[in-house]
């Protein structure tokens, strides 16, 4: 998985693959940029060839050699074993709307399958059955992205909203902001019980304001028929949140921001200079972040969203940023726990597609098959797979 590799991407596939047939996969951490190693048959090298993957088919004593190698207390590198493969969901709107998601590009490229759930199936209940949840590009404030100054007399928009709230009235709420709570509050209790979360751009920072803000309005007349709490700010109850604290949320519903969690208005960084890099762990000793920013790329380029960049100064006390602008005080990917399961935010809307805007085509992943900024999602996928090691601390 370093250089050598002709589609980093679908390597990633060819891994799930595998596990999918149940075979056990090893993850040599920082070893050639993360790379996997199984056990030759035929099938494994045939489907390769299939997806353009590149790979080594290697004698068992070079084998042994990379695992001693790998082993060695001296070298930052370890060994971790993926055993079965994730059963996979995206929580995403069933109807089409004119922007596209990066995870479920890359999962279709990567031929990584998954089921998609929304509010009905989170609201009845249906995410134990997974392993791995994504947030779509998602507004859990019931905001409705915030699109309403630019977009509120456009088609899509108005069935969305129609859609929403026809769904929030058959699950018997009567706001959509409160269907969208329900929802977070599901998707919390789902990582306390053990699952894997992982959102990107305003799914991440929205999530974490919507449960705190779950004792208030924060939502203004055109976005559910009443008038927000003018006090909704001095309401919020941090303690719910997973990543965020002592925010402070922009109320006014002309605004494309929620809060000062993201940086995107007040950022003075030009896209030639837009770069976040990645944090060296201990691959035996912090084997979580370690296996979370595999890559054969330390400086990854920047990227723009709803929420680009989180800002540092704002982060909960435990939580681990693993990619940063340090000069701007901006973190970009993040990780911590609840309860029993983790989580990781990732900032920005397309690792490929600097400014993405609304009605722009899809990002073609076969023009950008060693995306590093990719890489860091599909890390995220076959995280659950890896066998539970004991803490050393």
């Amino acid at each position: 998985m370093d250089d050598q590799q002709k589609d980093h991407l679908k390597s990633y596939g060819i891994a799930f693959w595998v596990l999918a047939k149940n075979e056990e996969v090893d993850w040599l951490l920082n070893y050639r940029g993360g790379s996997f190693l199984t056990h030759y048959a035929k099938a494994i090298e045939d489907e390769c060839k299939i997806r353009g993957v590149s790979y080594e088919v290697l004698p068992d004593a070079k084998t042994d050699a990379i695992i001693a190698q790998v082993s060695d207390p001296s070298v930052n590198m370890d060994l971790v074993k993926l055993e079965k493969a994730p059963k996979m969901a995206v929580y995403s709107p069933k109807t089409k709307l004119p922007w596209d998601d990066a995870v479920t590009l890359v999962l279709k490229y990567a031929e990584i399958p998954y089921d998609v759930v929304y509010d009905e199936e989170v609201i009845k209940g249906d995410l134990p059955k997974y392993d791995w949840l994504h947030l779509h590009h998602e507004d859990f404030t019931g905001q409705y992205s915030k699109f309403y100054a630019g977009f509120r007399f456009s088609s899509w928009y108005v069935d969305d909203v129609q859609q929403q709230e026809a769904m929030a009235h058959k699950l018997g709420f009567k706001k959509v902001s409160q269907m969208k709570l329900a929802v977070a509050q599901n998707i919390r209790d789902f990582c306390a019980g053990g699952g894997f979360l992982f959102a990107m751009c305003c799914g991440a920072d929205t999530f974490d304001i919507a449960l705190s803000a779950a004792n208030t309005d924060i939502c203004e007349s055109m976005f559910d028929g009443d008038g927000a709490d003018p006090d909704a700010q001095s309401k919020l109850d941090y303690t719910q949140a997973f990543a965020f604290q002592n925010f402070t949320l922009d109320m006014n519903p002309m605004s494309h921001s929620f809060s000062n969690i993201d940086v995107t208005q007040t950022r003075q960084v030009d896209r030639a200079h837009d770069f976040f890099t990645l944090f060296d762990f201990s691959a035996k000793w912090d084997v979580v972040p370690s296996m979370l920013t595999q890559n054969h790329d330390k400086v990854i380029k920047g990227f723009m969203g709803l929420t680009t960049a989180f800002r540092e100064s704002l982060l909960k006390p435990g939580v681990t940023i693993m990619g940063e602008m340090k000069t701007a005080g901006e973190a970009r990917y993040i990780h911590g726990e609840y309860g029993k399961g983790q989580w990781t935010f990732y900032g920005g809307h397309d690792p490929e597609d600097y400014q993405h805007q609304v009605n722009d085509p899809p990002t073609d992943l076969s023009l950008h098959p060693n995306s590093p900024g990719y890489r860091l999602i599909l890390n995220n996928v076959l995280f659950p797979a890896a066998r539970k090691k004991k803490q050393k601390t």
